[in-house]
């Protein structure tokens, strides 16, 4: 089972809201996961990570998606 940290999308029409979430690679954007991670909010620009569930995954050899990847660098969230 390969894992990937992606987002999960939420909220209504023309206002997002996405969860950084562990999922199984084959499952559907919005399907089951395994373990929430912390939260998007593009419209005020707040990123919130639990670094140490971040980190547990990382190390197990979760990789995340290029968007997660993008944030986790314009937010300053990891040091991966």
């Amino acid at each position: 089972m390969a894992v990937r940290l992606r987002l999960q999308r939420f909220g209504s029409k023309k206002k997002p809201f996405y969860r950084v979430v562990a999922s199984d690679s084959k499952r559907a954007r919005d399907g089951k996961f395994l373990e929430i991670l912390g939260t998007y909010d593009p419209l005020i620009g707040k990123v919130s990570i639990d670094a140490d569930k971040m980190q547990k995954w990382l190390d197990q050899g979760a990789q995340p998606t290029d968007t997660v990847k993008s944030l986790f660098k314009k937010y300053n969230v990891a040091n991966k």
